[in-house]
């Protein structure tokens, strides 16, 4: 999650619109483990590239892969980071696969990985990618707009129950069930695909008394509708175990959440590697359980009021980071999860196609 400094849907270069948070903090704290030459960063979401310019630029020895599924954003970026050339490499990819991408262009291992999640700053302030309810734009809010349901596809063809579902679990959103009936009411009139419309729906949905708090009635929806298009949080679950395996002993990992569902998918993981897994009461905790990560950040760290300040986009950021004490031990590894990042992606469907799913419901 970035700020920007030009106008909505300008095309400025990325520099200049370009605010990332938490900046320098991110930057000393992957620093440690890049001080060696040839030292990789995996930067998971590029966005309009700042992380990385900053890593290129401070830490001499590395070098920087940038994940992102956004063409523009790689584009932009590539324009910002030619400089550093082969010190940098794009990869136009979903940062699930980051264990492909490691594969393919670090030989299987890197020193570094940083996740700074949620919508991009690009996403937000391009008026038509439909990301931002402030503005009237196409309901698309595809994180990668080549590919993939559009939000207008989930609110024209999700059934009522699945609507309030997504509603609730990705937004959060106590009033779920009003403003999915409404949503399908109005649907029977005329197909969904203007976010101006789907705002003016909410403003008359969510009773007035309860917008007094809370921020933008329109806020937790555009929120779940952004998470389910482009399954953001089913993403992450398989993105940041696969992120510990592609760490070599001693690189560390660094991620900004944005929400608390992202937060808490990356707690777990980080208090999975943290904790001995040993049964408890035993007299000596055998090699193997002992645990494989150490925490770098004292629970989740957050924007003090200078970044704040500087940045208002950090206000919700949550940052945690770890550092690799040595391999995974091999009772921990799930099977499945072993593939995370390489193959596991390729058989996934969008939720509205995926009929084992409707079966489970």
């Amino acid at each position: 999650m970035n700020a920007t400094q030009d106008r909505p849907g300008t095309t400025g270069d990325a520099a200049g619109r370009h605010l990332p948070v938490l900046l320098q903090r991110c930057v000393d704290l992957l620093a440690p483990a890049l001080a060696a030459p040839g030292s990789v960063l995996v930067d998971c979401t590029l966005g309009m590239g700042g992380h990385t310019e900053a890593v290129l630029e401070q830490v001499p020895t590395a070098r920087v892969i940038g994940i992102d599924r956004d063409p523009q954003a790689l584009a932009l970026a590539g324009v910002r980071l030619a400089r550093f050339g082969d010190r940098f490499t794009p990869v136009h990819a979903v940062y699930d696969e980051i264990g492909d991408v490691v594969d393919e262009h670090a030989g299987g291992s890197v020193q570094g990985v940083l996740m700074d999640l949620g919508v991009s700053s690009l996403q937000l302030d391009e008026a038509d990618r439909g990301f931002a309810y402030a503005q009237d734009a196409p309901l698309d809010m595809r994180m990668d707009p080549t590919t993939g349901p559009t939000a207008a596809d989930v609110l024209n063809t999700y059934d009522e129950r699945d609507l309030a579902r997504i509603l609730r679990e990705y937004g959060e959103e106590r009033f779920a069930g009003k403003i999915a009936r409404a949503v399908v009411r109005r649907r029977a009139e005329r197909a969904w695909d203007r976010s101006g419309e789907l705002v003016e729906l909410l403003r008359a949905t969510i009773p007035a008394a309860t917008r007094k708090t809370g921020g933008h009635p329109a806020k937790r929806t555009f929120q779940a509708l952004r998470i389910e298009v482009n399954g953001e949080l089913e993403v992450l679950e398989r993105a940041v175990p696969a992120a510990v395996e592609a760490l070599a002993v001693d690189g560390r990992i660094v991620v900004e959440s944005y929400h608390s569902l992202e937060d808490r998918i990356v707690k777990r993981v980080i208090a999975r590697g943290t904790t001995s897994s040993a049964p408890p009461g035993l007299p000596v905790e055998p090699e193997t359980h002992r645990p494989y990560l150490e925490a770098l950040t004292r629970g989740a760290e957050e924007a003090d009021a200078v970044e704040l300040e500087r940045n208002p986009r950090s206000a919700s950021v949550r940052l945690r980071a770890a550092r690799r004490l040595r391999p995974t031990p091999e009772h921990l590894l799930d099977p499945a999860g072993k593939a995370a990042g390489k193959t596991a992606r390729k058989n996934q469907h969008h939720p509205q196609h995926d009929t084992a799913k409707e079966d489970r419901r």
